[in-house]
């Protein structure tokens, strides 16, 4: 049986090592963590020992590669340019924080933009992603797919492909697909999950897809509305997270749960259900 790379996020709070603990604990094969508090505000300092430790466990148990995750906050299209001179300046400290856990992927939303108009905010991210990505740097950075909430950039494959055109070092580029953010920007993965796949390559590119969030969505297909839901309790369903997990144009990809929960037991419990398909 092929082995899923599956995993949630993770908190920090403890300290790294005792967050490599708690992927151990709920079978995690990868997660995610935010680089920062997800609303903003200063990194805590790395400690060499916890990190040490840190990745002793994730080279023991095979668990990777991870997908850090940049805060909420970091809008690179946003119409106030301290917010844009903010965002370069924490994904900048981010990537070079990175450096230190080489091979992994950093996974950033595009951002708003705030009614400047899709083309300009597509512009601005790939003047801040020109600013922050350097040549031969170990981390990968993935755009999101968003559900096109509001003024999101990303909401659609086309604009995806048009910041990874824009941005010069675009080696350095992939991209997670959100299976909620996807429906809810209305692809149809519930019944044609190979067509939008093959949607996909055709504008970007396959190998270009390098992680994806697992959520079920509270929402139909469409709704623009970004509201994740528990595997298999949503308009998703449980047959698509069945194809997605089967599918072997995602083997191998890390697969990473956002959705409700109360605690590492509920994580545990859809983990075992995402390898049961």
């Amino acid at each position: 049986m092929r082995e899923l790379r599956v995993g949630c996020h993770l908190s920090t709070a403890n300290g790294y090592a005792a967050m490599a603990g708690d992927a151990v604990s709920i079978g995690a094969t990868t997660f995610a963590f935010f680089t920062r508090n997800p609303r903003g505000g200063n990194a805590r300092e790395l400690d060499e020992k916890d990190l040490a430790a840190f990745l002793a466990t994730l080279t023991e148990h095979g668990i990777g590669p991870l997908v850090a995750h940049a805060p909420y906050t970091y809008n690179l299209c946003s119409s106030k340019p301290e917010t844009v001179e903010f965002a370069r300046r924490a994904m900048r400290e981010d990537l070079e924080r990175m450096e230190h856990l080489p091979g992994h992927l950093y996974n950033f939303h595009p951002g708003s933009h705030v009614k400047q108009g899709a083309d300009e905010g597509i512009s601005l991210i790939c003047e801040g992603l020109n600013e922050v990505l350097e040549p031969g740097q170990a981390t990968t950075v993935l755009l999101e797919t968003m559900a096109g909430k509001g003024t999101e950039v990303g909401r659609s494959f086309e604009e995806l492909a048009r910041i990874i055109d824009g941005v010069k070092h675009n080696e350095l580029l992939g991209v997670c697909l959100d299976t909620c953010h996807v429906a809810d920007a209305g692809y149809d993965i519930v019944h044609d999950l190979d067509g939008v796949l093959d949607e996909f390559d055709r504008v970007i590119g396959l190998t270009r897809l390098r992680a994806l969030h697992l959520n079920d969505s509270k929402n139909p297909l469409g709704s623009h509305k970004d509201r994740h839901e528990k595997i298999g309790a949503g308009t998703l369903g449980l047959g698509t997270f069945r194809a997605v997990v089967a599918n072997e144009r995602l083997a191998g990809l890390p697969m990473v749960l956002e959705t409700p929960q109360a605690g590492l037991d509920g994580w545990a419990a859809e983990i075992a259900l995402l390898r049961s398909l």
